[in-house]
């Protein structure tokens, strides 16, 4: 069982690593992110980034995260509210804002844009989360 345990956790690095090189995102911002992820995103968006059909949008495969970068930053440093449509089902719950500083938010957004198959080619710094201004 531990060695389960070991390699799962080895593939599960090396699939980092491939995501980060991917977009050439820096692997120390990916992992921060992914920690901040399973700190405070993972009980609504779940483990494997689908979230919760009509109720927390999915994150994995996200048509609104590909195509709404600003809005998707906006949502992780603000909070969120109101409609949204992603992968054709409406959404509309209430996004509490996480108290994250803009490199948390470029971190987790980091993390997102590659993890769970997503190969978002935005490269999210701190410098562009704090241009980002709440609406």
């Amino acid at each position: 069982m531990a060695i389960g345990l070991l390699l799962s956790c080895k593939s599960e690095k090396k699939k980092a690593d491939v995501y980060a090189q991917k977009n050439q995102v820096d692997k120390s911002s990916f992992n921060k992110g992914k920690a901040i992820y399973n700190q405070l995103c993972i009980t609504c968006h779940m483990a494997n980034g689908e979230g919760v059909e009509k109720i927390f949008p999915p994150l994995a495969n996200s048509d609104y995260l590909k195509n709404n970068q600003e809005a998707s930053i906006r949502a992780v440093k603000y909070g969120m509210s109101g409609e949204i449509v992603v992968n054709g089902i409406t959404y509309n719950s209430v996004m509490a804002p996480l108290g994250l500083t803009d490199e948390e938010v470029a971190d987790v957004m980091n993390y997102i844009n590659n993890a769970w198959g997503n190969a978002i080619d935005n490269k999210v710094t701190p410098d562009m989360v704090a241009k980002i201004k709440k609406q």
